[in-house]
Order: C-alpha cells, then structure tokens, then sequence
C-alpha cells in the first residue's frame, strides 16, 4: 500500500506522541496535528487496514514495524531538514514548516545526500573547534 502525505504525516504524529507517551490515542494524534476526530478516525481505519495501526482495547496506537519504518523515516527526514535550514539562517517556525513540506516529496537519493552532507558539516565544524 502506498500511503500518501496524509497518512505519513499520522504515523509520525504517532511516533512522536509515543516517545512521550507509551499511551496514544486517536484524540491526542487529533490534537497534535490540528485535525478534527472524523478526520483521524478515518485515517485510523485506513492506517490500520493498511497494516501500519494497531489499537487495543483500551484505544492506545501502536505503530507495526512498516508503521515504524514509515515513521521513522519520516521523523529523521523532518530532524535533518529543519536543523540545515536553521542552521542557513531560516527562522525556526518556516524551518519546521518547509521541512514538513519537503519531507515528503524528496526522493530517498536526494535526502541520502543532504543528510551526508550535513554530517560531513558536523564533523568538519567539529575538527575546527
């Protein structure tokens, strides 16, 4: 299944909460993400039909391992592209903003080599210091 930026931006919302949260529900990935509890309960339904979802009785998410993978991948993208832009000089809320935007559109050869750059940038800084 092939899940479009909606569904990305879930699982992730849904990774994030979990690193704060052992327990996550369907109202707290609303409220994170500013959506309505129809919205999420539809993209629940998908999610889990897809394989990605899960939920026990009680109602907490939990992430598959391709939900993880997905979420995973997406989070890291989101961390690399937010600290490069930031640390070009772009202010903090547009830095996230236009990450959350890029994050997923750009191909997996393209981030490979933004984020290698960006680490070949750590290490150069740091041998300077």
């Amino acid at each position: 299944m092939n899940l479009y930026e909606s569904g990305q931006m879930y699982l992730e919302a849904i990774y994030v909460l979990s690193l704060k949260s052992p327990c996550v529900r369907s109202i707290d990935v609303g409220e994170y993400l500013g959506y309505s509890k129809p919205s999420v309960s539809r993209a629940m339904t998908v999610l889990k039909n897809g394989g990605y979802v899960t939920s026990d009785r009680d109602g907490s998410l939990h992430l598959t391992q391709s939900g993880l993978e997905v979420a995973e991948k997406m989070y890291t993208r989101h961390t690399v592209l937010s600290n490069l832009l930031m640390r070009l000089g772009v202010e903090e809320k547009t830095a996230t903003e236009d990450a959350c935007r890029i994050e997923h559109v750009i191909s997996d050869a393209s981030f490979a080599a933004i984020r290698n750059h960006v680490e070949t940038l750590g290490t150069s800084a740091a041998s300077e210091d």
